[in-house]
């Protein structure tokens, strides 16, 4: 911390005479109900405000799905080894995973942006055809936003807007015991794959031995750098007419989310470790670097598939679907459990990436 920043918060500790706490002790979630808990909703068409994936205004039938996210250089990119045209893509289509996350279609989209000097015009071009890919994948009209100068890195702030029923929106919030607990496609790709870029920063940092070959990690790699949100999963939902009970998506980390539905939903669920759903790439490159492949899909994060519930009378039917993997069930312990490949019963913890342990 600078002595400037530190002389500001003296002198607000000073006026304010309370104990300074490092936003680091409380974590990002804990930070976002803290300064949250006293905001009351007013209006009649806020339906669901701070909470869930994104926020909900409805007006009669029509449900308008907004949320917003925000990529800093430093904390959730490094320049180093990220392709402009890729952050672009992806921070468009992290917003997306959002909206899939309430069981909506994203529609519209605005991007602001905060440039430092050492980015040109050509640069922050290639971001922007990386936003206009994303928005013509998947059917997005860009409508807005703002552009700023930055003394500390770039900064990208996205805000999706999307739109749903009352009859298909679903929440966090409604998993019943002995729904079944899907998810869609595999995990923790994504988190090795930033373990394989990381490892070679640090070898040409130090080493400086030129561009490294990493073709047989392009699979975890491609899973980090340039990630698709499951809006088929969206899609498959609606024509077999499945409603989840509860739905989020698998951003910070499958065991940080499985906490958030039992929280928000006041039940408990059990996972089995031999369902969870991890390639065999993944799990190669994994053994390469000495970590748990079970370790990077509980914790790892940025999968951006969707962890959802349904009604056990539903599971012929789930079933059927290739995208769709049954990992577990909802209880009514309000634990979360995970029964292991040796058959014991352990204690999830809500591990995840926080972006706030970072300062």
């Amino acid at each position: 911390m600078s002595n400037k920043a530190i002389f500001t918060v003296f002198i607000y500790c000073k006026m304010k005479k309370t104990k300074f706490t490092p936003i680091s002790e409380l974590g990002e979630h804990n930070l976002i109900s803290k300064i949250t808990s006293p905001f009351q909703l007013t209006q009649i068409t806020t339906k669901v405000g701070i909470g869930d994936d994104s926020a909900v205004l409805s007006d009669l039938n029509e449900e308008l799905i907004i949320s917003t996210d925000v990529l800093v250089e430093g904390v959730h990119f490094d320049p180093m080894y990220t392709p402009l045209k890729h952050l672009g893509y992806k921070s468009v289509v992290v917003n997306i995973s959002d909206v899939c996350a309430m069981n909506a279609v994203a529609t519209h989209v605005l991007v602001s942006i905060s440039i430092s000097n050492k980015y040109s015009v050509e640069m922050i071009k290639e971001i922007y055809e990386g936003i206009n890919q994303a928005c013509k994948n998947y059917n997005i009209d860009l409508i807005g936003g703002d552009t700023s100068s930055s003394m500390s890195g770039l900064i990208i702030s996205v805000t999706i807007i999307g739109k749903s029923t009352n009859e298909f929106t679903t929440y966090r919030s409604g998993a019943k015991p002995n729904d079944l607990l899907m998810v869609s496609g595999d995990l923790g790709a994504a988190y090795l794959g930033l373990q394989i870029l990381e490892r070679e920063k640090g070898i040409f940092e130090t080493q400086d031995l030129g561009q490294p070959d990493l073709t047989k990690y392009s699979y975890v790699l491609e899973r980090q750098l340039k990630p698709e949100p499951r809006t088929d999963v969206i899609r498959l939902l609606r024509e077999k007419k499945i409603k989840p009970t509860s739905m989020i998506d698998i951003s910070d980390g499958l065991a940080s989310e499985l906490h958030h539905i039992s929280k928000c939903s006041s039940i408990g669920v059990k996972v089995f470790e031999e369902r969870i759903p991890i390639k065999n790439t993944s799990r190669l490159v994994a053994d390469e670097l000495n970590l748990n492949p079970t370790s990077c899909a509980l914790n790892g994060g940025e999968d951006y598939e969707l962890l959802f519930t349904v009604p056990l009378e539903l599971h012929d039917e789930v079933r059927e679907i290739p995208s769709f993997v049954e990992i577990g069930h909802v209880t009514s312990t309000g634990l979360v459990e995970m029964v292991t490949t040796t058959n014991s019963v352990v204690n999830l913890p809500p591990n995840s990436w926080d972006t706030f342990k970072h300062i």
